[in-house]
């Protein structure tokens, strides 16, 4: 009985977006290699797996053809990876936030795939390779997002790839990216490019949308992640970020005229004012721990500047002094001036006293 109840434990102790997922990536993986195996897959490939020529039509394939995994080694690599990250994040922000996520990153990707794709066929009028050449699927938009998502929470945690390799968690997005563009280079278009628009899909949810509901600055909401060490230049060398700074300003900019990102909220007391951009509890300590230590450096600037305020800035206090100090010097003078007269005086009565004396005497 113990051993029947242990497997059914473990399963409704997983979060029930992540159980769903799983289990449905499952099923129309496996259904897939069915249709393959019968022979039947390319007339279900369009109501299956987004196809840029028959996708718009089909717009439900923007979002379910993440659950069909066509090769064995891709529904491997899903299922070791995908599951447990959903798993953790799942806990950590709720059941809404993480389907919203897992939403978002799939169906904003396959839509921008979608556009590049009719792009292409535009510029080369090569309908047969990039509107019906292509099926794009799979989970490879997602995994970089949640690599994303990693790298926002944990950045500096340190994993093992297979026990061998080790690396922090903040350089695994952009070594996935790396991989993406090396393939695409190569001609593997579909589905790598995907990994491309996922990450940045991904990036812009996490630094402006995703609701942080635990985290109130003033009573109110916040939005995304501002902080600098979640930034978009933060992600490149250092070579490429002044250029980059320059686009993502303008593009922030533009954004914000048009109100297409949440507008800031949340009071910032500390400014006596509105805070630029919303907080999270992240971003708050960085702001505090920057006027901490502006504080710091004021107080020791002051600590060790010499006392020359007060002989920089001769107000009342000089005149004060020198009235002060007029009436003991003439005070001082006065009683030594009357100590000499009594001494004369007392001389001179002394040497008439003598000279009477001396007078009797004779």
């Amino acid at each position: 009985m113990a051993i029947l109840s242990s497997p059914l434990s473990l399963i409704q102790s997983i979060p029930p977006v992540t159980r769903f997922f799983t289990a449905a990536t499952l099923i129309s993986s496996a259904a897939y290699a069915w249709l393959s195996w019968s022979g039947m897959a390319p007339e279900a490939a369009p109501y299956l797996t987004m196809i840029p020529g028959s996708s718009l039509f089909h717009p439900w394939t923007f979002v379910t053809s993440a659950l069909i995994e066509t090769s064995l080694w891709e529904l491997f690599a899903t299922l070791i990876f995908v599951p447990a990250s959903l798993k953790y994040l799942e806990r950590l922000w709720g059941s809404l936030e993480i389907l919203k996520f897992i939403v978002v990153s799939i169906g904003v990707s396959n839509i921008i795939a979608f556009g590049f794709n009719w792009i292409e066929f535009v510029v080369t009028s090569n309908a047969d390779v990039f509107l019906y050449g292509m099926q794009y699927h799979g989970q490879m938009a997602l995994q970089i997002a949640l690599l994303v998502a990693f790298t926002q929470l944990i950045p500096e945690h340190q994993v093992q790839i297979l026990g061998v390799i080790r690396a922090r968690v903040k350089t695994l997005p952009m070594t996935y990216l790396t991989l993406s563009t090396v393939l695409c280079i190569l001609g593997f278009q579909c589905p790598w490019i995907i990994i491309q628009f996922g990450w940045y899909v991904g990036w812009v949810y996490l630094r402006f949308y995703k609701k942080n509901t635990s985290e109130t600055l003033g009573g109110a909401d916040t939005y995304g992640d501002r902080s600098e060490t979640f930034s978009l230049v933060s992600w490149f060398p250092a070579f490429m970020r002044y250029p980059l700074t320059i686009m993502g300003n303008s593009v922030f900019s533009v954004a914000s005229k048009f109100h297409l990102i949440p507008s800031p909220s949340g009071s910032d007391l500390e400014s006596n004012g509105y805070s630029q951009v919303p907080m999270n509890s992240r971003a708050e300590a960085e702001r505090r721990r920057a006027m901490a230590l502006k504080a710091l450096d004021q107080r020791l600037a002051n600590s060790s500047s010499p006392p020359s305020a007060h002989s920089t800035n001769p107000g009342p206090s000089q005149p004060s002094r020198t009235l002060s100090t007029q009436p003991t010097d003439s005070s001082t003078q006065t009683s030594a001036g009357t100590t000499r007269t009594n001494d004369r005086k007392k001389s001179v009565s002394e040497s008439d006293l003598a000279e009477n004396g001396n007078a009797d005497n004779r």
